[in-house]
């Protein structure tokens, strides 16, 4: 079973020919070249690239290029923006792009948006005429993504960084796990699956982080690993993680199966998004 990394953000340097919208603490660039020989490194086969909001907004012309250069490797998803009236549109378009596999909504406390915003009616419709799911970031915003997920039960959810709020600094906050109870409620709902992604991030101890594993467990046992997607959110984690440790923990832990492994680490992440590593 290959590897296959549900969660990565690829960029290149900010310039004015394709300046960045906001500035993060993460490395000054992450371009496709160097993306794949971090991956090469620690044997992950291939890479969900979820064009980064942060830098780009909705433009994911850089993607695009990356996953032009090295096709094998990436599947691309892209942020769709509910105040454009012609969404359906931009999802259409996006769908005849080579190497795309879904889009992305931003469902955090900071973008406020009501979970029946008559715009993410738009693309929960688009994405099931199109069979592309949803990427959902609703961290410490679970109740309105449940309430999108409950409204929309005919599309395919993915739930980003198991809508867990992560911190871009270290150290972790001192209740990580304060919403585990909302993420396992929200494992009910069977048209959505959940990213284990920057899970390491979490993490109170030192690497390899072995206090997540007991969370994590309880996240396992309500979603099922065929809903499960492990993931490095890599470069949202460079402060805290680097990639290798964000990727052999998984690896290396005894709390895993083989058969459990393989599922979390690629099986179903080539599932959900129908698409395997070439």
């Amino acid at each position: 079973m290959p590897i296959i990394d549900s969660q990565v953000h690829v960029y290149e340097a900010n310039t004015p020919q394709r300046p960045w919208h906001s500035v993060p603490n993460w490395p000054d660039h992450v371009t496709g070249d160097e993306m794949v020989a971090a991956m090469d490194k620690v044997g992950v086969d291939g890479a969900i690239f979820i064009s980064a909001f942060s830098m780009y907004q909705y433009d994911a012309s850089y993607a695009v290029e990356v996953q032009k250069a090295h096709p094998g490797k990436f599947a691309l998803v892209k942020p769709v923006n509910p105040d454009v009236p012609a969404v359906g549109d931009v999802i259409a378009d996006w769908k005849k792009t080579p190497g795309t596999v879904g889009i992305r909504i931003m469902m955090t406390k900071e973008a406020g948006r009501d979970p029946a915003d008559p715009g993410l009616d738009r693309i929960a419709k688009e994405a099931v005429k199109h069979d592309f799911p949803v990427n959902m970031l609703c961290w410490d915003n679970v109740d309105n993504g449940i309430a999108i997920v409950d409204r929309h039960p005919d599309t395919r959810f993915i739930i980003d960084h198991m809508a867990i709020l992560q911190p871009r600094n270290p150290p972790a906050p001192a209740e990580p796990w304060k919403d585990l109870p909302k993420v396992l409620e929200l494992a009910k709902r069977p048209n959505a699956v959940i990213k284990v992604s920057g899970a390491c991030t979490l993490s109170r101890e030192p690497y390899p982080f072995n206090d997540i594993w007991d969370p994590l467990a309880r996240i396992f046992d309500a979603w099922g690993f065929e809903r499960c997607l492990w993931g490095t959110d890599w470069t949202r984690a460079f402060a805290v993680v680097n990639y290798e440790q964000a990727v052999e923990p998984f690896r290396m832990t005894g709390r895993l199966s083989d058969s459990e492994r393989a599922m979390l680490m690629g099986g179903a992440t080539a599932k959900t998004y129908r698409w395997s590593p070439s």
